[in-house]
C-alpha cells in the first residue's frame, strides 16, 4: 500500500506541478513562489520516501543551487524572468546532474519553437472575440516576453521519467 502511494506521488506531483507551472506562466507571465517552493519542498520528501541515499539527494541539491546561481546571473542581465530562474532550478533538483544537459538542451528546443510560435502569432490581428481575454490579449502584444516557463515544464516532463526518483519509486 506504502509502496503504490509512493509511485502515485512519483507519478503524479512533478507532473501536476509542471502542468500547474506552465499554466501559470501562460495566464499571467508569472511562475508563483509557492510552485516553485513546492517542487523543492516536495523533492526532498519524495526522495527520502522512496529511500534515495542521502549522498544522492545532496548531489542533486548541489545540482538545483548550481542552477538556481546561473538563472540568477542570467535574470541579473534581463536574459530571464525570477520566476522562469527559479522554475529551473527547481526542475533541476529533480532531475540531478545526469539529466541537466538534456534538459537544458530541450528546454532550449521548445523555448525557441514556442519564441517562434508566438512571434509569428503577433504578426496576425487579433480576432475581437480572443482580444476580449486578458490572457490572450497580453500574450499578443508584442511588448510582452515569452512564457517560458511553458519550455521549461516540458523539457521537465521528457526528461523526468529518466531520472534517479522516478527509477527508485518505480522499484526499478
Amino acid at each position: 500500500m506504502a509502496a503504490t502511494i509512493l509511485i502515485a506521488a512519483a507519478v503524479f506531483f512533478f507532473p501536476a506541478a509542471m502542468a500547474l507551472a506552465a499554466s501559470m506562466d501562460v495566464v499571467t507571465m508569472t511562475i508563483p513562489n509557492r510552485v516553485c517552493a513546492a517542487l523543492a519542498i516536495g523533492y526532498v520528501i519524495l526522495a527520502f520516501a522512496v529511500g534515495l541515499p542521502a549522498q544522492a539527494i545532496l548531489i542533486n541539491v548541489s545540482c538545483g543551487a548550481a542552477v538556481l546561481a546561473a538563472m540568477f546571473a542570467m535574470f541579473a542581465k534581463g536574459w530571464v524572468g525570477g520566476g522562469d530562474a527559479k522554475l529551473a532550478a527547481a526542475i533541476a533538483l529533480w532531475l540531478g546532474w545526469g539529466a541537466l544537459l538534456d534538459y537544458s538542451l530541450s528546454a532550449a528546443i521548445y523555448g525557441g519553437a514556442l519564441t517562434i510560435f508566438i512571434l509569428l502569432g503577433r504578426r496576425f490581428v487579433l480576432p475581437v472575440w480572443l482580444s476580449r481575454h486578458a490572457w490572450i490579449a497580453r500574450l499578443h502584444d508584442s511588448k510582452t516576453g515569452v512564457p517560458y516557463g511553458v519550455a521549461l515544464a516540458a523539457a521537465g516532463m521528457m526528461i523526468y521519467p529518466h531520472t534517479e526518483i522516478w527509477r527508485a519509486a518505480a522499484g526499478m
